[in-house]
C-alpha cells in the first residue's frame, strides 16, 4: 500500500443526518413493543460518513449536501468543519428538516429506517455550483441517499471532465446502465445485487463488472472478479460490535488507496482494514479510523 506526498482532492456528494440509536435486547417483531437499554445519537448520513472518512485518511474533501435550517443542520455542519470537510457548498433548506434516521440495534444485528428530508432536496443546480472544482478533482463519491436524477447527473458531470467515479450503491435501487457503465468502481451489499442490477445470479452479476464492482457483507468480506478469477478477501476479528458504517469506510478507504495509485488488490485490502476499524465504536462516525493509524513508524 503506498501513500503518496500528494493530497488526493475527493468531492463527496450525498446525504448527512443525525442517526438516533436505540440498543436493545432483541429487535422488535411485528406489533411488539421493547425496552431499549439506552439511546445515543450520532452524526451520519453516508455521504457524511464517507466525507469523514476520506478526511482523516488525509484526502482534500469537498462536501455536496442538503441539511434543513434547523439546530440539527447547524450541529452537522459544525462537525463536518471540525472533522476538516470543507461545507462551502452543503446547503441549506427551510422545505424541510434536516436527514434523520431511526436504528433498532440487537447483538449487532440492525434495523434501520431513514427520513430522507432535507437529503431530497439536493438538486441538479447545487451540483453546478460545484462545477468549478470537478476540474481538479481526483475522483467523485456518490451514494444513493439522494434524488437519482442528482446521482445521474453528477456521474454525467464527472465523465464530462474526465473524472473517476466511485458509487456506494445505497441504500439499493436499481443503477441505470449510464451510471453503470461510467463508475469506476461499485460497493453493493451481496444481499442487495438484485436490485441493483436485476434478477441475476450473484456470481454472473460480479463477473459482469470486473474490477468494477465490489460486493461487501457483515462479515467484512469483500468479492469481486478480477478479469481472470473470482478474488475474496475478508479480515474480521471476535469483537466485531458495532457494523453501522462499514460499507462507507470501506468505500472510503478504497477511494484514497485508488487516488494515491494503489493496484485493485491494494485498494480492497485497505478498504477491509479501514472498515474493520469502525466496528470498535458505536456510531457511523465515530469509530473511523485516521491515516497515521495505518502508517508505520
Amino acid at each position: 500500500m503506498t501513500i503518496t506526498s500528494e493530497q488526493p482532492k475527493i468531492i463527496v456528494v450525498g446525504s448527512s443526518s443525525i442517526d438516533l440509536v436505540l440498543n436493545t435486547s432483541h429487535l422488535p417483531k411485528p406489533n411488539e413493543t421493547v425496552i431499549a437499554d439506552r439511546s445515543e445519537s450520532f452524526f451520519g448520513g453516508k455521504g457524511a460518513n464517507q466525507a469523514v472518512g476520506t478526511a482523516r485518511l488525509r484526502a482534500n474533501v469537498y462536501f455536496i449536501s442538503c441539511v434543513g435550517m434547523d439546530p440539527l443542520g447547524q450541529q452537522i455542519m459544525r462537525n463536518l468543519v471540525e472533522e476538516g470537510v470543507n461545507v462551502g457548498f452543503v446547503a441549506e433548506t427551510e422545505d424541510a428538516p434536516t436527514g434523520t434516521a431511526y436504528v433498532t440495534t440487537s447483538e449487532g444485528i440492525n434495523s434501520i429506517v431513514v427520513v430522507p428530508a432535507s437529503n431530497y432536496h439536493l438538486k441538479r443546480r447545487h451540483i453546478m455550483e460545484a462545477e468549478k472544482f470537478f476540474i481538479s478533482a481526483d475522483l467523485i463519491l456518490i451514494q444513493l441517499e439522494i434524488p437519482m436524477e442528482t446521482v445521474e447527473f453528477t456521474v454525467q458531470l464527472a465523465k464530462k471532465h474526465g473524472k473517476k467515479v466511485g458509487v456506494y450503491a445505497a441504500p439499493a435501487k436499481k443503477l441505470s446502465a449510464e451510471v453503470i457503465e461510467d463508475a469506476s468502481f461499485i460497493v453493493a451489499k451481496s444481499n442487495e445485487l438484485s436490485t441493483i442490477f436485476g434478477h441475476e445470479v450473484r456470481e454472473e452479476i460480479v463477473r459482469k463488472y470486473p474490477n468494477k464492482l465490489f460486493v461487501r457483507d457483515d462479515s467484512n468480506s469483500t468479492t469481486y472478479f478480477d478479469g481472470s478469477e473470482m478474488k475474496y478477501y475478508r479480515n474480521h476479528h471476535d469483537s466485531v460490535l458495532h457494523k453501522m458504517g462499514m460499507g462507507d469506510a470501506f468505500t472510503s478507504g478504497f477511494a484514497v488507496a485508488l487516488c494515491h495509485g494503489n493496484t485493485i488488490d491494494e485498494c480492497v485490502k485497505f478498504g477491509n482494514d479501514v472498515s474493520l476499524k469502525v466496528t470498535r465504536n458505536s456510531g457511523s462516525q465515530s469509530g473511523l479510523p485516521y491515516l497515521k493509524d495505518f502508517l508505520k513508524d
